[in-house]
């Protein structure tokens, strides 16, 4: 709220505490700047902190269906990357939303409160740097296989090995910048997301085209995958797949 009472426009600021990272979300919210809210908070997850925590002390909401962006972000966050959002300091009738219907936020009385939460179990991680080489899909599907070796996943290599190879190969080709590979796994789910520095957005092409340039990969990213999509960060794109454990 401004000094002459006027509700301001809304506005996301980003601050890194230890391990969180801690947005302010002040403003009025309406369904019309839900999309900026929803940019603002992927592009925060996509970083992968232990958490987010949302401090929504300064947030009126204009239209009760604006608040849904919340709820939304909470379960894209729970298939990719993971992270849990943590909402601090909300409105009451706001808190009300949060913790009725099938997904409910975690709600602290303060910042301070949910910056102090205990943390739940870091999900296992491997990650690795690649350039944007012809070696680079080879180097993804072995990293696949030692991770899936690893967390005891043998029946998972064959489908991640494609999926992991597909990605980079994608930004090898119209990314050519660094890029790197990240695999997680969460309780449901084996998590392969690869970030480089373009922010083109990955389209996926009609199964009829005949665009030798189209980039056919994405297909069997598609089809072999639960889910995938891209994020954009502030130097580039993430472009995430997931699979189910069994």
């Amino acid at each position: 709220m401004s000094d002459n009472g006027w509700v301001t426009a809304i506005r996301c600021d980003v601050e890194s505490i230890g391990t969180r990272l801690l947005v302010r979300v002040t403003g009025e919210l309406s369904v019309s700047s839900t999309s900026q809210v929803r940019l603002a908070l992927m592009k925060c997850l996509v970083e992968q902190p232990d958490a987010v925590v949302l401090d929504l002390a300064g947030l009126a909401v204009g239209e009760a269906a604006a608040a849904s962006v919340f709820l939304a972000v909470s379960r894209q966050a729970a298939v990719w990357p993971g992270t849990p959002l943590l909402v601090a300091a909300p409105a009451p009738d706001l808190a009300r939303i949060f913790d009725r219907g099938y997904t409910r936020l975690a709600v602290f009385d303060s910042v301070d409160a949910a910056l102090a939460a205990e943390p739940g179990p870091r999900l296992p991680a491997i990650s690795d740097m690649m350039l944007p080489a012809s070696g680079a899909p080879r180097r993804a599907r072995d990293v696949v296989t030692e991770a899936c070796l690893r967390w005891a996943l043998p029946q998972l290599i064959d489908r991640a090995s494609v999926i992991a190879g597909e990605l980079v190969t994608n930004a090898v080709v119209h990314a050519r910048t660094m890029l790197s590979l990240r695999l997680t796994l969460s309780r449901r789910h084996l998590l392969l997301a690869v970030r480089d520095g373009s922010a083109e957005v990955p389209l996926l092409p009609a199964a009829a085209s005949t665009d030798p340039a189209a980039p056919r990969g994405l297909l069997l990213v598609d089809a072999l995958s639960v889910r995938w999509g891209s994020q954009p960060t502030h130097d580039g794109k993430v472009v995430w797949a997931t699979l189910p454990r069994s």
